[in-house]
C-alpha cells in the first residue's frame, strides 16, 4: 500500500472521516520488493483505489481499478485499524480485497491481508519517537488458563522458599508508568540461546528474542515526556496505554487475589521470535500470561498462525481465529542479587498440550540463554571493572612483599643463593612483563586516538579518572614486581659467579640451569601437545562455528589461529606452575639447604591461586563495553573452566608441597639411603682450598690441598713437641 493521499472532511453528523486514495501493488516471491515498488504502469498486480475513511470505526472502504476506464474498477478493499489487542488479534491492520460483479454480488474468494507488526515497531511508530498520538489497548484473554499453568508447575517445597529469601529477581521498583515501562525493558531479552541441555553433537545456535508488548496496565513503553501527562491511557497520550483483563477471576494485577504470592502477579502479553531450522514450530508466538517477581518466572500461553486450506480447517480442533493457542511457556530468569555467583543466563520451556497424535502437536523446546544483562547491572559492569582492580592491586602487593622477603633472606644467608632457579625467576619475569608490553601498547594507542578521533575498545567507557588510576597503580606495581625480580636474578648470577671462581677446578659444583631449563622446557612441551589436541578433540567434539576469522569490536577482521591462541593460554598456564624448575633444580643439585623461604613460595602460590578462586566462585558475564573483561582470568579461554580452576590449584599446591619436603627432609632421606654417594651432594662451600690463619711474626696467607693440610699440621706438631 502505497502513495497514500488523504483529505480530510467532516460529515454532516459531525464524525471525524476523510477521502483516501492509494495504490496497492502485489509483489510475487521472485520479484524484488522494492523495484516493484516503484513500478509505475497499470497492469495485474497493481490496484489504485479510493475511499472513505471512517475514523470512528477505524474503518478504510474503497473502490479500486485495475487498468483504466469505470469498466476495470471491479474490486472493493476494506481495511480496519485496530487499537485494541489480544492474544490472537495482533495486526494493527486487517481486510479483504474482494471482486463485485455487475450486479454487486461477490465473484470469488476473498483476498485477506494483515499487517502484523513487531511491538517495537508499533510505539515507535505511533509513541515515544513521534507520529500520530494513538491509544493502544490490550485485553488479557488467557490470563485464567497461565495462573492454572503456573500452580501446576510450583509445587510447595522448603528450598524454594529459602531461595525466594535470599534472591531477589526483576520487579517494578515504582508503582507508575515509568517503573512498568523499566520492568519491561528488563524482561525483554535479545540474546543468543543454547539447547538446555547442552548437546555433544553440534547444532545450529537459535537466537531468542522475547518482546513485552504489555505489562501490567501498561501498553508499549513511557517516555520521559510522557511522564508528565497523566497515567490513564486516555488517547493522546504517546507510547503508552491501558490494559484490561477479559477473565474476572484473575484482576488485572491480580491484587484481589487472596493468597500473598498472586497479589504480586503481572500481567504480560509478549512476541516471541526465535530462529533456527529446527525451531520452525515455535518460530513465531503471540504470547500472554503473568509474571511473577517473587522467583522471576513468566508463565505464558503461546498462540502461533496455522496455515492451512480451508478443508484442512474442519478437522483441526482447538483453533482460535487461524491460531493454535494450546502452547505453554515458562521463562526463569536469573535473579539481580548473587549475579557474581549465579550464572546470569535465562531459561525457557516451550510445550505444546496437545495429545500425542494431534497434527499440530510438536515436541518440546527447551533452551538457555546466553548471559544477560540487566538494566542496573550495564553500570556494573563498571563497578566490576574496579573491584577486580582493586583486588589486583591487593595480590600485587602481596606478591610483592613475598618478593622483597626472598631478597632480604638470601641477602642474610647468601650461601643458599646459587641455589634459587634462574628459570623460575625467568618464568615470574615474563609473566610481569606481558601485561607491561600490552599495556603500554594500549596506551599508545590510546595517545594515537587522539588525533584520528578512533578509540580503542577498552577506553570506549573506561573513562572515568577512578579506572585510569586503578590502571597507573596495577601498571606500576607489575614494573615494581618486575623489577625485583631481575634484581633477584642479578643476586643469583653474581652469586654464581664467586662460588665459580673460588672453586675454577670444580665447576660441576657450582649450579646450573641447563638441566633445569631442557627439563622444564621438555615437560612444558609435552603438556603443551597433550593439551593442544585435547583441545582439538574436545573442538570435534562439540559444535562450533565454521568461521577462519573474528571480528573485533572496532569492526576489524582478524585471523583465527586456534594453535595461537592455546599456547597463550598455555602460557597463563606455566605461570601458575612457576615452582617447577625449583623443583626440578633441587633434585638435579640434590640441595643440603632452603634456598627459598617459605613465605615466598607459599605467599606467590596463594596470589596465582586466587584468581582461580575468584573466578570459581563467581559466575561469568558477558561484557559488551570491554575486550580485556577480567583483570584476573579470562573465562572465555579453555584453561580458565570449572575444571582448570580446580586443576591447576591442585598442581600448583602440590608443587609448593614438594619445595618444603626437599628443603626440609631431602638431604636427610638421601643420606640414609644412598649413604655411598654422600660425596656427591651438594654441601654449602667448596672444601678444595681452605685459608690458614696468619703465623705470629710472618703475615702471610697459604692456600693448602685438605688432605695435604693434615699431614703439615701433624709434622708441625711434632717438632713443637
Amino acid at each position: 500500500m502505497q502513495d497514500v493521499r488523504c483529505e480530510p472532511r467532516n460529515a454532516p453528523d459531525g464524525e471525524s472521516s476523510a477521502r483516501v486514495s492509494a495504490v496497492f501493488r502485489a509483489v510475487p516471491p521472485w520479484e524484488h520488493k522494492y523495484t516493484a515498488g516503484k513500478r509505475s504502469g497499470l497492469s495485474g498486480m497493481t490496484l489504485s483505489a479510493e475511499g472513505v475513511w471512517r475514523a470512528s470505526a477505524g474503518q478504510l472502504c474503497m473502490v479500486g481499478c485495475l487498468g483504466v476506464g469505470d469498466k476495470a474498477c471491479h474490486s472493493r478493499v476494506c481495511l480496519y485499524v485496530q487499537t485494541t489487542f489480544t492474544a490472537t488479534r495482533r495486526s494493527i491492520t486487517v481486510g479483504q480485497i474482494t471482486r463485485i460483479d455487475g450486479g454487486g454480488g461477490v465473484a470469488h474468494f476473498p483476498l485477506t491481508i494483515k499487517r502484523t507488526v513487531h511491538p517495537t515497531e508499533l510505539w515507535n511508530r505511533f509513541g515515544v519517537s513521534g507520529g500520530a498520538p494513538l491509544s493502544m489497548v490490550y485485553n488479557y484473554t488467557k490470563v485464567k488458563q497461565a495462573g492454572e499453568f503456573l500452580r501446576r508447575s510450583e509445587p510447595f517445597d522448603f528450598g524454594t522458599v529459602l531461595a525466594k529469601s535470599l534472591l531477589s529477581y526483576p520487579r517494578v521498583a515504582a508503582a507508575d508508568a515509568m517503573g512498568l515501562s523499566n520492568l519491561a525493558d528488563d524482561l525483554t531479552l535479545h540474546v543468543p540461546a543454547v539447547p538446555d541441555p547442552f548437546p555433544r553433537e553440534r547444532f545450529e545456535r537459535p537466537f531468542f528474542q522475547l518482546e513485552v508488548l504489555s505489562l501490567g496496565s501498561l501498553v508499549g513503553r513511557n517516555s520521559l515526556a510522557a511522564q508528565s501527562t497523566p497515567f490513564s491511557g486516555m488517547p493522546g497520550e504517546r507510547g503508552m496505554g491501558r490494559a484490561s483483563s477479559a477473565s474476572s477471576s484473575q484482576p488485572e494485577s491480580s491484587s484481589t487475589s487472596s493468597q500473598p504470592a498472586e497479589a504480586s502477579l503481572l500481567n504480560v502479553s509478549a512476541e516471541l521470535s526465535l530462529s533456527g531450522e529446527p525451531y520452525a514450530n515455535v518460530s513465531s508466538l503471540f504470547l500472554e500470561g503473568v509474571y511473577n517477581p517473587v522467583n522471576g518466572r513468566m508463565y505464558l500461553i503461546g498462540c502461533r498462525s496455522v496455515q492451512a486450506s480451508r478443508q484442512a480447517f474442519s478437522t483441526l480442533k482447538g483453533v482460535e481465529d487461524g491460531m493454535d493457542c494450546s502452547i505453554e511457556m515458562r521463562v526463569e530468569y536469573p535473579p539481580t542479587t548473587a549475579r557474581w555467583l549465579i550464572n546470569p543466563t535465562a531459561k525457557v520451556h516451550i510445550a505444546s498440550t496437545r495429545d500425542a497424535g494431534d497434527p499440530l502437536r510438536f515436541n518440546t523446546t527447551a533452551l538457555q540463554t546466553l548471559p544477560i544483562l540487566y538494566r542496573e547491572q550495564r553500570q556494573d559492569i563498571l563497578s566490576r571493572r574496579s573491584v577486580e582492580g582493586i583486588l589486583r592491586i591487593a595480590t600485587l602487593a602481596a606478591a610483592i612483599a613475598a618478593e622483597f622477603s626472598q631478597l632480604m633472606y638470601i641477602k642474610a644467608n647468601t650461601d643458599v643463593m646459587p641455589y634459587v632457579s634462574l628459570v623460575m625467576l625467568g618464568v615470574q619475569a615474563v609473566g610481569y612483563s606481558v601485561p607491561l608490553i600490552t599495556g603500554a601498547e594500549a596506551l599508545f594507542a590510546r595517545i594515537a586516538a587522539g588525533s584520528d578521533g578512533a578509540v580503542p575498545p577498552s577506553y570506549e567507557v573506561d573513562k572515568s579518572t577512578l579506572y585510569w588510576t586503578i590502571d597507573c597503580i596495577v601498571k606500576i606495581l607489575i614494573l615494581a614486581a618486575f623489577l625485583l625480580t631481575l634484581r633477584l636474578a642479578q643476586k643469583v648470577w653474581r652469586s654464581r659467579i664467586r662460588l665459580l671462581t673460588r672453586s675454577p677446578l670444580e665447576p660441576g659444583r657450582v649450579p646450573s640451569d641447563r638441566k633445569v631449563l631442557l627439563y622444564s622446557s621438555g615437560a612444558h612441551l609435552v603438556g603443551f601437545t597433550v593439551i593442544l589436541l585435547a583441545h582439538y578433540v574436545s573442538v570435534y567434539s562439540r559444535p562450533v562455528r565454521d568461521e577462519g576469522s573474528y571480528m573485533d569490536a572496532r569492526g576489524r577482521t582478524h585471523a583465527l589461529r586456534e594453535w595461537a591462541v592455546t599456547l597463550e593460554e598455555y602460557i597463563g598456564m606455566a605461570q601458575d606452575f612457576f615452582l617447577l624448575p625449583q623443583v626440578i633444580g633441587n633434585v638435579v643439585w640434590r640441595i643440603n639447604c632452603k634456598p627459598l623461604k617459605k613465605s615466598y613460595y607459599a605467599g606467590v602460590t596463594a596470589v596465582r591461586l586466587l584468581p582461580h578462586l575468584y573466578d570459581y566462585i563467581k559466575a561469568p558475564a558477558i561484557n559488551p563495553y570491554f575486550a580485556e573483561e577480567y583483570e584476573f582470568v579470562n573465562t572465555s579461554l579453555d584453561f580458565y573452566s570449572r575444571f582448570g580452576d580446580v586443576a591447576i590449584p591442585l598442581v600448583a599446591v602440590a608443587l609448593a608441597a614438594a619445595v618444603y619436603v626437599q628443603q626440609r627432609w631431602n638431604y636427610k632421606i638421601i643420606s640414609k639411603t644412598v649413604k655411598t654417594q654422600q660425596k656427591k651432594l651438594q654441601h654449602l662451600g667448596s672444601r678444595v682450598y681452605e685459608r690458614l690463619p696468619s703465623m705470629s711474626s710472618a703475615n702471610f696467607e697459604a692456600e693448602l690441598v685438605s688432605g695435604v693440610n693434615e699431614g703439615v699440621g701433624l709434622r708441625r706438631d711434632t717438632s713443637l713437641s
